[in-house]
């Protein structure tokens, strides 16, 4: 009896899980294209809001999809590698005001970002006149303004797992002559592989859906990302209308998502595999 409630609870939460992405996959392809229209098993199938939305002038998703996938690939590599290197400071070296910036770190990460949304714009606002290239609507501000919000989570994240790695390899290769760049990459990194995986993927995801900052700091068209330019396909009167298309921008959206998951994912097991065996 209890394995057939147990095998019962996981069906439930299956069916609860899947019905929203079939929901999604169900809208993307009704070739009526609105949300009135939208049944969970559509009469017809068809391809017709992928072509509107691909083809359309009024929504450049072409080009908000290449913003989202080279601001988040760029700001994750950024901050990725100044947060290894502020971790292996904090981690390795001794040295004055340690203790009062790991703290500083800690505290301004229980305050959101957004919280400093009026002192930003101000900054921009003289950043977009007197550099315009890293000002408003401009990929290169937004991507400056992300690795500020992501370096203190990362920092703290790979700082405990450096902690985990013996520092009698630190000391192992300096006998041998190696200086701290070389200890930095050719020992410390490679050993470190799961962590930058999975903060690698984190901070992937999180620019990815960012919308509050974005949606403030970008306002051309063209400049915009995924999640500010699908937020105006459905905003007021349009959500009707455009649901179809934005279904299918939903289901074209997860693609960068799977695919950094699916290549990292070798780099998690194994790092947990490796870990998990003795040497």
């Amino acid at each position: 009896m209890k394995l057939v409630l147990r095998h019962a609870f996981v069906l439930v939460m299956c069916v609860f899980a899947l019905f929203p992405i079939l929901f999604v996959v169900s809208a993307a392809i009704n070739p009526r294209g609105t949300l009135a229209s939208t049944d969970l098993l559509p009469s017809g199938a068809s391809l017709t809001n992928f072509a509107n939305l691909l083809g359309s002038d009024t929504y450049p998703f072409a080009r908000w999809f290449f913003n989202s996938v080279f601001i988040a690939l760029t700001a994750s590599f950024a901050s990725l590698l100044l947060s290894m290197f502020a971790a292996y400071a904090f981690s390795r070296m001794r040295f004055a005001g340690r203790r009062a910036g790991l703290l500083a770190l800690l505290l301004i990460q229980m305050f959101p970002q957004f919280l400093a949304i009026v002192t930003i714009f101000m900054i921009f606002t003289e950043v977009t006149e007197l550099y315009p290239a890293f000002g408003f609507n401009t990929v290169w501000g937004l991507i400056l303004l992300y690795l500020g919000g992501a370096l203190g989570v990362n920092t703290w994240l790979m700082k405990g797992f450096l902690d985990t790695v013996p520092k009698e390899l630190d000391e192992a290769a300096t006998v041998d002559g190696a200086t701290h760049a070389q200890i930095f990459w050719r020992v410390i990194m490679p050993l470190v592989t799961p962590i930058l995986a999975v903060t690698a993927l984190l901070a992937f995801i999180g620019t990815m859906s960012e919308f509050l900052m974005a949606n403030v700091f970008l306002r051309d068209p063209g400049s915009k990302t995924l999640a500010v330019g699908m937020y105006g396909m459905i905003a007021g009167d349009h959500r009707n209308a455009n649901f179809g298309m934005f279904a299918a921008a939903t289901l074209l959206t997860a693609i960068p998502t799977v695919g950094v998951f699916l290549w990292l994912q070798k780099y998690i097991v194994s790092g947990l595999t490796a870990g998990a065996v003795k040497g």
